[in-house]
């Protein structure tokens, strides 16, 4: 049993609360937090990215999705917590569970505490409609978090416009023309992506993503950014400002009978509280006395999913110079296994040597993913002193990996062999290959969905038996997170359909627990072919391992689409490669 998590139900009985939900998540629904935020993995010790913990007085139960079932399951072992696996069969999801429990008669009604200020608007308002007492205002966390991390907000810069192509007005005024189409006379922002993207800046507050924690509210003539206004740049000029921790109280003071857009899955809890309980009534109170809410993304989620010409060819530079990083640590690994001790970690840390060579890098986009042969079987694997292994001459490493540049972002994923590889490792990278150009080279009809892409992608893996329990794209951030949506390709994909200057990964695998894994990604732009037809133009550059290839199984058509992606990686990183390298690259390209 956990010490965190006794101290945890101490205080719950403290406070008469039978459960405790404690989600990943921070004020603004990020992705990856702040160590401030990481309350859900203090208290489990599991160090996954996603995962939903819910605490009982007796029991215990952590939700996690299908990249981290055999992480978590190693990580839960004796702290007291159950591991819930979303979404197979027979496993409820973690609102499903509290719904049961909320109806069960005989236990009388229970009393359900979180922390408002981590819990989005969405999920707050469906466990309010339950059958629970809802105590939503205290974080019990930070009562047996000792010496837990403090937020220091960063310094915050501007991008050059030629990473942008729009300036921060041009930005808002379209903006606007959303609202008025909406009839919104305000809109919140509580993304931090979202808010970057529209100010054109970035910060460091959240690891792997360049934003800073900020709100928006911006009105048909107004603009009032919530930040740390000490961290602005010097010549910040755009709007208002007020400090951060201001906005809860000026929400409260909204006029009310407006009409206020916000996204309820990026604004919390704790926000919605103080908009629906206004601090006065003024003379602008209507008979109902409240704000009317448009719950919706905002129109910046769409607007910088869909890059425009500026940010597509500053991405497409960002790709070049990860490409060069990425052959440069391909041809020193491939040159130094059995000659050089190397572990998981210390290849993690030589491509992050590379990168930081390259000009405009910032930081890696996420924590690198490094697995030589049964820790690659672990999707979302995290090497750790206790689980590092040492490379050798033989099977696979799968990295998945990724930069944050002055001018992109990239995320990519190449699983190398080693040395010898069996016939079967040699048939499944193949197949997933297969996948990989299946939906690289497809085109498709305006108005397809990232459900019915992900279905192409399946398709030649499944004809052998195979499959992968994970999305096979998601889209990604400009300078910003690496997995943004709406753009999504899974079974899940929903109804947003892909649109020319979305970018998205394309990542099948093939994961054999206890021996392998294999997965192959690339970043991918939406663009117009020809008629009425949508299709993919690869972003990344780097070679697939041609050593792990069986060519007879590849059909002419995926054999055409290899020859000219590697072709491309040659001609155009060439003339950045030592001539060393560059020998080694147009060589390494006519194995297999």
């Amino acid at each position: 049993m956990r010490r965190e998590l006794t101290a945890l139900r101490e205080q719950m009985r403290k406070h008469n609360i039978d459960w405790y939900l404690i989600p990943s998540s921070d004020p603004h629904g990020s992705e990856y937090l702040n160590p401030h935020f990481r309350c859900r993995e203090y208290i489990s010790g599991f160090t996954g990215s996603a995962g939903t913990l819910l605490v009982g007085m007796d029991e215990a139960y952590l939700w996690t999705d299908g990249r981290y079932f055999i992480q978590a399951a190693s990580q839960l072992t004796g702290s007291g917590i159950s591991l819930m696996k979303s979404g197979e069969k027979d496993v409820p999801t973690v609102t499903q569970f509290l719904r049961d429990l909320s109806e069960n008669k005989s236990s009388g009604r229970l009393t359900l505490g979180f922390d408002g200020v981590t819990v989005s608007m969405k999920l707050g308002l469906e466990l309010s409609g339950m059958k629970f007492n809802i105590v939503s205002e205290i974080d019990l966390v930070d009562k047996v978090w000792q010496n837990r991390p403090c937020i220091i907000p960063s310094s915050i810069y501007d991008l050059p416009f030629s990473s942008v192509g729009k300036t921060f007005e041009e930005k808002l005024s379209d903006v606007r023309v959303k609202m008025k189409n909406k009839t919104a006379d305000l809109l919140l922002i509580s993304s931090p992506e979202e808010i970057a993207w529209l100010f054109n800046m970035r910060g460091n507050d959240i690891e792997y993503t360049p934003v800073f924690f900020a709100y928006a509210l911006i009105s048909r003539s107004d603009c009032l950014l919530f930040v740390s206004q000490k961290n602005l740049p010097p010549t910040f000029r755009l709007c208002r400002t007020k400090n951060y921790d201001c906005i809860g109280s000026y929400l409260q003071t909204l006029p009310k009978g407006k009409t206020l857009w916000l996204s309820g899955k990026r604004t919390n809890f704790a926000l919605y509280v103080k908009i629906s309980s206004p601090a006065t009534k003024g003379p602008d109170t209507d008979s109902s006395g409240a704000v009317k809410i448009i719950d919706e993304p905002t129109p910046v989620e769409m607007m910088k999913a869909v890059k425009n010409t500026t940010e597509i060819a500053s991405t497409e530079h960002a790709h070049i110079k990860d490409g060069v990083a990425m052959v440069n640590f391909i041809h020193r690994l491939k040159h130094s296994i059995g000659k050089k001790e190397i572990t998981e970690i210390s290849a993690t840390k030589y491509l992050l040597a590379c990168r930081k060579k390259q000009p405009g890098f910032i930081e890696p986009s996420f924590a690198t993913i490094s697995g030589y042969n049964s820790n690659g079987a672990i999707i979302h694997y995290n090497a750790t002193p206790e689980t590092n292994r040492m490379l050798e001459a033989s099977g696979f490493l799968l990295i998945d990996s990724g930069g944050q540049y002055i001018d992109g972002t990239t995320d990519i994923t190449r699983t190398i062999s080693l040395g010898e590889l069996s016939c079967k490792m040699k048939k499944y990278y193949t197949y997933v290959l297969k996948s990989h150009i299946a939906l690289a080279s497809a085109t498709f009809s305006p108005g397809t969905t990232g459900a019915e892409l992900d279905r192409i992608a399946r398709k030649p893996l499944q004809s052998i038996g195979l499959d992968y329990n994970h999305g096979t794209g998601h889209g990604v951030g400009h300078i910003s997170s690496v997995h943004e949506g709406p753009n999504t390709i899974s079974p899940r994909g929903g109804n947003i359909a892909f649109l020319p200057g979305m970018i998205t990964s394309n990542e099948p695998g093939v994961y054999i627990e206890n021996e392998f894994g294999i997965r192959l990604e690339n970043e991918m732009l939406c663009v117009r072919r020809g008629g009425e037809r949508y299709g993919f133009k690869t972003l990344t550059l780097c070679p697939f391992d041609p050593e792990s290839i069986l060519l007879d199984l590849l059909t002419e058509q995926e054999k055409d689409w290899l020859n000219t992606y590697h072709d491309n990686v040659v001609r155009i990183l060439t003339p950045l490669l030592k001539p060393k390298v560059a020998a080694w690259l147009k060589d390494y390209m006519q194995m297999g």
